[in-house]
């Protein structure tokens, strides 16, 4: 065999790989074996013919295609493990000659990251002030959402629940027949289609109504997008909203009740400044993961962003799927081909997996580390917030070896953006407990999101419930687990400490 180093870079290294004879022999007579079992071949019973005569009857070269399968990955695998060379994600293969076999392949190496000095950097986060309009502004939808819906003697407006008979037609044919039907009537309402709203306001209950609405030409179904569509209504009904007044009696009526409106006005003020908050250490999570890459260099091979474009564009095409749309209808639908949208995502890719490398190499460098005590404790809250009757087979399900794997990956996430934060307040080497190595029963739920956002490919933990239905309906409980399992080029790196 003749191995030659096409190019070697800090991100890949391109062999030319040359097999012989002797290399193809193994891997042909492998070929022949698996084959001959299929063949009747007169004069022979079925997978007892010779090999020499097998090889005259199908020809050595359908045994070599045969054999190509298993002959090309394992003798790239023997290759790499002789020069010593681990593939980031899985190396791109090329035929250039089948007799004898020879191919290029092109191997991604582990890319390489530099974090800079961003130890030095420090950060401002903002601080916290809710507005008493804000307050008042929740008041009102506690008790615009208390209020009961009551019959009113007047045309309709906005705000009013109306229940309706529509019949819509495009072209003459009917696509719309709701009956007695409950319409919130706001300008924010865009069904059946965008526009409807704006022709209900000013009916009196038993009036009926024609009109025509042009669908907008951006409207994600192409079917319907700039189409006309006539309606007919007819108003069965028109009920509004009496608030109650912001008193005593009403603070009694919200959630569990409050004694009076200083109660609860106390606890609105508390949960908005926890949301808000929230929302602080999210975009001050942001900024610092932002600020950490303006800082680091990351080498990145063309094939390895390639691989993430195309996980991205699969991660498209499921949320197409779910709409009832195809790939190709919205490609069309948008005016691009498939080769323009994907060179559009190519930033995306490049920043997720810019993000992700960055996490994992911070996680290496500041040693942050999780414990399977760490995860079981989280496994254990799930399993304690789960239906009684499903705690077992909760339990069962939650501790299989993807979904282990996942837990231990989120947590990971959460330390080691802890930690970056810590690390720009300039917290992180005067704390006796570090943010990285925090309670995670205190941490915000900015944390859960922003962990989510910094290592996007990480499989979110399933739902308890479902999970634990999931688990009941099969005989291995393994196989139920619905958290993906990391593959290189779009779960990979979702573990920061991984080698």
């Amino acid at each position: 065999m003749i191995v030659n180093t096409e190019t070697s870079t800090s991100t890949e290294i391109i062999l030319n790989i040359a097999m012989d004879a002797a290399d193809e022999e193994p891997f042909i007579d492998r070929s022949y074996r698996r084959t001959v079992g299929n063949l009747a071949i007169p004069g022979f019973r079925k997978g007892k013919a010779p090999r020499s005569v097998v090889e005259n009857h199908v020809g050595r070269q359908a045994l070599l295609r045969e054999a190509i399968d298993y002959m090309i990955p394992e003798t790239l695998n023997r290759v790499m493990q002789e020069q010593q060379l681990q593939a980031f994600i899985e190396p791109q293969v090329e035929m250039l000659e089948w007799e004898p076999v020879a191919f290029k392949a092109v191997i991604p190496l582990e890319p390489p990251v530099d974090l800079g000095d961003f130890r030095q950097l420090r950060l401002e986060k903002e601080t916290i002030i809710v507005p008493p309009e804000q307050v008042e502004r929740a008041i009102e939808q506690l008790r615009n959402e208390a209020a009961p819906w009551e019959p009113a003697a007047r045309p309709t407006r906005e705000g009013d629940l109306i229940n309706l008979n529509v019949l819509g037609f495009m072209d003459g044919q009917e696509i719309v027949n709701d009956q007695a039907v409950d319409y919130l009537l706001r300008p924010e309402n865009v069904l059946p289609f965008p526009g409807f709203s704006q022709h209900l306001a000013g009916l009196n209950e038993g009036e009926g109504k024609e009109f025509t609405i042009i669908v907008p030409p951006d409207y994600p179904r192409p079917e319907f997008a700039g189409r006309e569509v006539a309606f007919q209504v007819e108003v069965l009904s028109v009920k509004e909203k009496n608030l109650p007044g912001p008193d005593d009696e009403f603070a009694k009526g919200v959630g569990e009740g409050f004694d009076n409106m200083e109660a609860l006005r106390a606890d609105i003020v508390e949960r908005l400044n926890a949301d808000a908050e929230a929302r602080a250490n999210y975009a001050f999570q942001e900024l610092s993961l932002a600020t950490l890459l303006d800082t680091a260099t990351i080498g990145l091979s063309d094939l390895v962003i390639a691989r993430e474009v195309q996980g991205i564009v699969e991660e498209r095409e499921q949320m197409l799927r779910n709409q009832r749309l195809d790939m190709e209808s919205y490609l069309g639908y948008i005016g691009k081909t498939p080769e323009e949208f994907q060179a559009e995502l190519r930033p995306e890719a490049i920043d997720r997996l810019n993000r992700t490398l960055a996490m994992r190499q911070l996680a290496k460098e500041e040693e942050i580390a999780v414990s399977p005590e760490e995860v079981q404790a989280e496994i254990d809250d799930m399993v304690e917030n789960t239906a009684a009757e499903n705690r077992a087979a909760m339990r069962r399900v939650l501790n299989s070896a993807d979904n282990v794997a996942t837990f231990h990956n989120s947590i990971l996430t959460r330390k080691t953006i802890n930690r970056l934060t810590a690390i720009f307040l300039g917290e992180a080497d005067t704390d006796t407990e570090s943010a990285a190595d925090a309670d995670p029963e205190t941490d915000t739920e900015a944390d859960t999101v922003a962990a989510d956002n910094v290592a996007a490919d990480t499989a979110a933990a399933p739902d308890a419930e479902s999970a634990a239905a999931a688990e009941t309906d099969s005989d291995d409980t393994d196989d139920t687990a619905n958290a993906a399992p990391e593959t290189p080029g779009n779960n990979e790196g979702a573990n920061p400490n991984a080698d």
